[in-house]
Order: structure tokens, then C-alpha cells, then sequence
């Protein structure tokens, strides 16, 4: 008897942890929709992120900010679930001595996805919601020199 109920108990354990692996991964494929490059366009200059799958688990992008032959803003972006917890990383270069910055997830639907980091300076605050397949608007807001800030970016799929 004892070894039947151990061994019930040790398939309930492996079982679990199967689900719990699945579940792992559930928030990042969520967030599929964002692979791809997509450009803003303006006349203040082109906006481009290009978002690839590393793995199960990681996405990564590069973001890039060029006005004529300049490039203005460069970041590296990874964005990656460890266990229930998906974490937006971005190292802006020439900002934070080139170290990464982490936003954790606080809304994630469907179609949006909201990243929050409350004690960072600028922003505190990053989402991208998804419009169609084939755009979505990103936006960084919070607080800056006590103020209330908000830029948005409308962004095209290019492929």
C-alpha cells in the first residue's frame, strides 16, 4: 500500500510540474505578435524595432532611432520569462552606464502588453499595444522632472 501511494504521489508531482512548465512559457508566446520589424516614420526621423525569438523563454530586440545618417537612440531589448514572471530589459546606449534596466509585466492581454518600473527615472512605464496584425503603438510615460510625460510611437510591420 505504501508503494502505491507513493508512486500516485510521485506521478501527481511529475504531472504538476509538467503543467507548471507549460504555464512557464504561456506569458511570452502571449506576447508572439510583437516578432517582426516594425518602423515608425517622421519627419523628425525613422523609428525601427526588430524583435527575434532566441528561445522558448527570450525575445530580443534592437531599436534604433536614426534622423538622416544619425543615430540618435540605440537599445538593446530582452524581453524574458523566468518562471511566472515576464521582464522587459533595456539597455539604452549611453544611458545607466550601458547597464539593462528591468520592467516587470504588470498587465498582459491579448492584444497589450504593460511593463512598469516604478523607480526608474524615465519612463516608468512601457506598453505596446497591438491594433492590427500588422501595427501596433508603443508608448513609454510616467513621471519626469516631477511631471507628468507620455511619448507614443505608431509603428508598421515591415516583415
Amino acid at each position: 500500500m505504501f508503494q502505491k501511494t507513493t508512486l500516485i504521489l510521485l506521478l501527481l508531482a511529475l504531472v504538476s510540474c509538467k503543467n507548471s512548465d507549460s504555464n512557464k512559457i504561456e506569458k511570452i508566446k502571449a506576447a508572439s505578435w510583437l516578432l517582426g520589424n516594425w518602423e515608425n516614420k517622421s519627419a523628425d526621423g525613422n523609428l525601427t524595432e526588430n524583435w527575434k525569438k532566441v528561445n522558448d523563454s527570450t525575445f530580443q530586440a534592437q531599436s534604433y532611432y536614426i534622423k538622416e545618417k544619425d543615430t540618435l537612440h540605440f537599445e538593446a531589448i530582452t524581453l524574458q520569462q523566468k518562471g511566472e514572471e515576464l521582464t522587459y530589459n533595456t539597455a539604452v546606449k549611453g544611458q545607466n552606464e550601458d547597464k539593462p534596466v528591468s520592467f516587470k509585466l504588470t498587465t498582459g492581454t491579448e492584444k497589450q502588453l504593460v511593463f512598469e518600473n516604478p523607480k526608474h527615472d524615465y519612463p516608468q512605464k512601457i506598453s505596446y499595444t497591438q491594433i492590427t496584425p500588422d501595427s501596433l503603438v508603443a508608448k513609454i510615460s510616467g513621471m519626469q522632472q516631477g511631471k507628468p510625460s507620455s511619448e507614443q510611437f505608431s509603428m508598421k510591420k515591415t516583415k
